[in-house]
């Protein structure tokens, strides 16, 4: 893993010129920083591999590749594809759909609920006839919140709506994920329309003050966490409620002797030295994922429960779980954060928070002979550069991978492992959070 003190070897958000020992994936997973990959040296070493084995040359050319802008989402440029790898080779093709024809959003003006149908273009606002409670859950679930906070009928005598305004009636006792169910209408019966309010997630209110590029302002991660065994930072870890975080299972497993009463989650914190700001809570439980593997790192997510709710404001808030259907394409810009290595080669942590720009990778590319030779299993997923240039590191573990969607941030990824530390053909390795929907909103609710 990449915890902080976990006896292997993992990847963070570091910066440097050098590597850690190499070591067979997925041993090493990930609690640090990220590295930014090394040039120098790189020519002469590659003639060496030419020189003595004659296998070499690819990585020779992927070494000396001129670095070039930031991929666009879905066509990753030629530094990002290994030369010689034929297996990597080809598009994949997105996750199957579940064939929804439906889609929901709520206008930030009086929350108000919208449908799109697919037979249409319009976003139709949502009639109270044949509402529940439960189907305004599942919608909230749909778009990536963790739950309903809030619903009810507005009158339409109290609001002002365009006189092109379309409406949508649900079907009695039917579900709201097909078209059939909607009929459009020109008003509502009732006069009256839903108001939905989900619990709030992936924005960042100071996001406009940040400046710089690398050390962290307070609030440019809100859901960023630190998670802590006494005074120590073990791993990273996103808050997804005010009573729930999320990290890595291998950062609880490395410590599982220790006393639950010694875990601490600290939000809001940037610098571990500095006196500033931030919230600290107890941890009243760890839940790690019950199929969890420490042999390849496999459903690598836990959660916990604190014992006191953070205080959400401008620099503690919550990640947005990916939403249904949303697929995020290789080349991706997406983001990690922690206060790991900032260095392969250092032996302790950041003392501030870090982060860096990663696009996202195709599985049959990271999973190649190239790269981790099968490793990932369908709950991983890699981002990173071929070249090494940014990675998390040791420290980094348990922390957020998170891709934009419009302005609306959703964890993607937890840091879980990698070979060394920005190590070219070894990008991070990372739970795919997509997979532990259903999990994750069992476990919160039935606590």
């Amino acid at each position: 893993g990449r915890g902080q003190g976990l006896p292997q070897g993992g990847a963070g958000l570091a910066g440097g010129t050098g590597t850690q020992t190499p070591l067979p994936p997925p041993t090493g997973s990930r609690a640090g920083r990220w590295c930014s990959g090394r040039r120098g040296g790189v020519a002469l070493g590659a003639l060496a591999l030419l020189a003595g084995a004659g296998v070499g040359s690819w990585l020779l050319v992927l070494y000396l590749w001129p670095a070039t802008s930031q991929p666009a989402p879905g066509d990753l440029q030629d530094e990002e594809r290994p030369l010689g790898c034929p297996e990597a080779s080809g598009e994949e093709a997105p996750p199957p759909s579940i064939h929804r024809t439906v889609s929901f959003r709520i206008n930030p003006e009086g929350f108000l609920l919208a449908v799109q149908l697919r037979s249409r273009p319009d976003w139709l606002l949502v009639c109270q006839e044949g509402w529940s409670s439960a189907l305004g859950a599942r919608i909230c679930q749909s778009l990536g919140r963790l739950r309903l906070t809030h619903h009810e009928a507005v009158n339409l005598s109290d609001i002002q709506l365009n006189s092109s305004q379309g409406f949508a009636q649900l079907s009695p006792g039917l579900g709201g994920f097909l078209e059939e169910v909607w009929q459009p209408r020109d008003g509502c019966a009732s006069g009256q329309i839903v108001s939905l309010r989900c619990s709030e997630c992936g924005t960042r209110p100071l996001a406009s003050r940040i400046v710089g590029r690398q050390a962290v302002a307070p609030g440019r991660w809100p859901w960023q966490a630190s998670v802590a065994l006494g005074s120590r930072h073990a791993c990273g870890g996103s808050v997804l409620a005010p009573r729930w975080v999320v990290t890595a299972a291998h950062c609880m497993h490395s410590f599982r002797l220790s006393r639950l009463s010694s875990w601490r989650v600290r939000a809001g914190l940037v610098s571990h030295s500095a006196v500033g700001p931030h919230q600290e809570a107890a941890v009243e439980r760890i839940i790690p994922h019950p199929l969890y593997s420490t042999q390849n790192h496999d459903y690598d997510i836990a959660l916990l429960q604190l014992r006191t709710p953070l205080n959400f404001s401008d620099t503690v808030g919550a990640v947005c779980l990916p939403a249904e259907e949303q697929h995020f394409p290789r080349g991706s810009q997406c983001w990690v954060s922690g206060w790991g290595h900032t260095h392969p080669s250092h032996a302790h942590n950041s003392d501030t928070l870090r982060d860096t720009a990663v696009p996202l990778l195709g599985t049959r590319l990271c999973n190649s002979s190239c790269m981790y030779g099968g490793a990932l299993t369908p709950r991983m997923l890699c981002a990173g550069h071929a070249d090494g240039r940014a990675d998390a590191c040791q420290g980094d573990s348990g922390g957020p991978l998170v891709c934009r969607d419009g302005g609306t941030w959703h964890l993607v990824g937890v840091v879980s492992w990698g070979r060394g530390c920005a190590e070219p053909h070894h990008p991070g390795v990372y739970a795919k959070v997509s997979k532990f929907l259903d999990w994750i909103r069992d476990t919160v609710r039935v606590r």
